[in-house]
Formats: C-alpha cells, sequence, structure tokens
C-alpha cells in the first residue's frame, strides 16, 4: 500500500506505509446544549462510535448568554452551561459523523452548538501501546 501526502510538480512525497494511519484518522470536537447529549450519543452509537470524552463546560458565541432575576436584582449570566464531546475517528466516518450530530443536536435556534474536526497525529492506547487506528 502506497501513501501520499500530496503532489508537488514532478516530485511526488511517499511515505512509508506503516505510518499512513496517521493521516486516517480524524479528531472531532463538539459543543452542545447540555439537553441534547443523550441524543446525539445515540446518534453516534449507531454509526459506531462507542468512545467519548464527555466534559461540562461553559462559554458563550452569537447566543451571549442572558439576565437572570435573583431576590428582585437583575444578573447578567455570560457563560451559559455547554456539553464538549471530544471522539478519534476514521477519516471515512467524518462526513456521517457529521451529519449525525447536527441532525441530532439541532433545535433551530441561536446556541445549538459548534462541530471542530482536526487532523490526528497520534494516538497510543496507553494499556497495550497500540497504536494509530489500533488504539481507537
Amino acid at each position: 500500500m502506497l501513501c501520499f501526502y500530496g503532489l508537488i510538480p514532478a516530485i511526488t512525497v511517499q511515505i512509508n506505509p506503516a505510518t499512513c494511519w496517521r493521516i486516517t484518522l480524524k479528531l472531532v470536537t463538539t459543543i452542545i446544549k447540555p439537553f441534547k447529549l443523550d441524543d446525539v450519543r445515540e446518534a453516534l452509537t449507531q454509526l459506531g462510535i462507542n468512545g467519548m470524552t464527555v466534559t461540562e463546560v461553559r462559554g458563550f458565541g452569537r447566543q451571549k448568554g442572558h439576565t437572570e432575576l435573583y431576590r428582585g436584582a437583575e444578573y447578567a449570566v455570560d457563560f451559559l452551561p455547554k456539553i464538549k464531546l471530544e471522539m478519534a475517528i476514521h477519516t471515512e466516518q467524518e462526513d456521517a459523523v457529521i451529519e449525525a450530530i447536527m441532525t441530532a443536536a439541532h433545535t433551530g435556534k441561536v446556541g445549538d452548538g459548534k462541530i471542530f474536526v482536526t487532523d490526528l497525529e497520534q494516538v497510543v492506547r496507553i494499556r497495550t501501546s497500540e497504536e494509530g487506528a489500533d488504539a481507537i
């Protein structure tokens, strides 16, 4: 199997097949509304995504926050509670994962969230020392 990172006119860059896995993995990070976590997790499970990291986070974007009334005084709540999901996937799963998250997390209102996809350079399972696709 040959793996190419790219072509430059008259020069072909060839990569060792043992390291090809490095360009076939992606890290998907998504920020969603907390009440959508179960829907998104179920949608991803149906795609075969069985591992992810879930973190409770706070932030704001266009949604900006809101004001709350407490003991007669108004307080600005600038950072809203969100859920951050992180998962390592195979590149071939990227479109299906994005579609599943978008469908499951969608409410049509401001603050539905964001999806970030980045190349994953290295993955190592600490327990077994497996690397690359074998580690996810």
